[in-house]
């Protein structure tokens, strides 16, 4: 586990990029097999954010000590096939509960629910997830724990006033106990935030003008994001923007906008597989 500056974790001064890269496979070749099983997957906007997703959970998340344990909140709600097979790998959600994925019977939608196994906050409509990160890392600061709340958000959520009031508010309060993912992958639905909201950027600077410290860095690069936290100031709310691709790994799925909510056919599911493993 790597320190975050001052929370009570223990410092790690290596990285297993293999190990990382081995996760990452496994994951997305079950998110390819649970494709499979439904008519329409968000494949794309989960690949995207698998590095992030798999960096939290393995390298900056705590177990449970003492009924204190950090969270893990999804604001990109349409990307929770990587959460759900994490927590899949992990026994918190069974295998039965991924192969009944948007099923009559099954218990998981295509957006986190709150009240299911390991699920924090129930999102999917953007731009609420790090509104109520603020809150429970705010609330943890009132009672004097050392939870850190982690919170993945999509670049499109950053279009919404919410996420800046957000921003803005932990900023205000000092929390230094919520880090935040930006998933950058230049796609807010099937347009281009670089060519359709050229007011967007720089991000870094706009993260720093609301109190936040901020970097940017390589998205599907874990050790570049742990080199990141490693340099980590404190004392504020740290951003990671991560430059991503949607649809990561897959060459038809890459940048393409029809994957953003697409299952692939028989065919294109093998060479997903076999890109996969290359």
């Amino acid at each position: 586990m790597t320190d975050l500056q001052g929370a009570s974790a223990v410092p790690r001064n290596s990285f297993d990029k293999a190990a990382a890269q081995n996760r990452c496979r496994t994951y997305r070749r079950r998110i390819l097999e649970i494709s499979q099983q439904v008519s329409a997957l968000h494949v794309a906007p989960a690949f995207s954010c698998t590095e992030i997703t798999d960096f939290v959970y393995n390298e900056l998340m705590r177990p449970e000590v003492d009924g204190s344990q950090d969270v893990f909140i999804m604001s990109k709600g349409h990307g929770c096939m990587i959460q759900y097979v994490i927590l899949e790998e992990r026994g918190v959600l069974s295998r039965a509960d991924l192969d009944s994925y948007c099923k009559p019977d099954g218990r998981l939608g295509a957006h986190p629910d709150y009240g299911v196994p390991g699920i924090h906050a129930s999102t999917g409509s953007l731009g609420h997830g790090l509104g109520i990160a603020t809150g429970q890392a705010h609330a943890e600061k009132l009672k004097g724990t050392d939870t850190r709340i982690f919170c993945v958000l999509s670049d499109g959520e950053f279009q919404e006033g919410s996420t800046w009031e957000a921003m803005m508010m932990a900023g205000n309060l000092g929390l230094d106990n919520l880090v935040a993912f930006m998933d950058n992958n230049d796609f807010s639905g099937l347009e281009r935030m670089s060519e359709g909201h050229k007011a967007f950027y720089p991000l870094v600077a706009k993260a720093e003008a609301f109190g936040w410290e901020a970097v940017e860095v390589e998205g599907h690069d874990e050790e570049a994001m742990f080199e990141a936290i490693g340099r980590r100031k404190g004392g504020k709310p740290f951003l990671m923007i991560c430059r991503t691709i949607k649809g990561k790994g897959v060459s038809y799925m890459e940048h393409v906008p029809i994957w953003h909510y697409r299952s692939p056919n028989a065919g294109e599911y093998q060479q997903a597989l076999q890109e996969i493993e290359a």
